[in-house]
């Protein structure tokens, strides 16, 4: 997962062969993917607290998150929608989404013209439990984004915007059916 350099980013090629900028900037490299994997490690951490917090599992609690999410950003879910976010079949996110709906963390609402479309909601019960779990976490990631210049934030959104571009074109195609061929033994 790493380009060969040991854990404190040394390598064996001799930096006055022309090669150490390069081997700089693939260290850097290293340590940007090494602190989003940390992040997103971190962040998986956190939705399984929030899931025994709420005594969820933490699929469920994934769930609850992304339609939360949704919401936010005024774009709600449909079943199907969350399906694919979440990595289940559609059979399984019913069965999720009914142990969601009988906890009372969710609505199935018919907003749109078309009565078939079903919109999930989150229940006016849950929204204050999680704004008092995420409060904390939304009120401290503002402030570690606040000591960046705006300019700075704006090119980071657009490095992790380029990064998910990438990853969803990976997913789309190179891994759609699970991965590359593994090599023969």
């Amino acid at each position: 997962m790493t380009n060969g350099r040991g854990a404190d980013g040394s390598s064996a090629a001799d930096p006055a062969d022309g090669r150490g900028a390069a081997d700089r900037d693939a260290v850097r490299v290293d340590r940007v993917m090494d602190g989003l994997r940390a992040f997103g490690a971190n962040y998986t951490e956190f939705t399984r607290r929030f899931a025994a917090w709420l005594g969820l599992h933490s699929t469920d609690a994934a769930a609850l998150v992304e339609i939360l999410y949704a919401e936010d950003q005024g774009a709600p879910l449909s079943p199907a929608r969350l399906s694919e976010r979440v990595s289940l079949s559609s059979g399984a996110t019913a069965i999720l989404l009914k142990r969601l709906e009988q906890a009372g963390h969710i609505v199935r609402t018919r907003e749109s013209t078309d009565r078939r479309v079903v919109t999930l909601r989150s229940s006016p019960d849950i929204r204050p439990r999680a704004m008092a779990f995420f409060g904390p976490y939304s009120e401290r990631m503002a402030e570690a984004m606040a000591a960046y210049p705006p300019e700075e934030i704006e090119r980071f959104e657009q490095f992790l915007g380029t990064l998910r571009s990438t990853m969803d074109a990976l997913l789309a195609n190179e891994y759609e059916n699970g991965g590359p061929t593994p090599p023969a033994p």
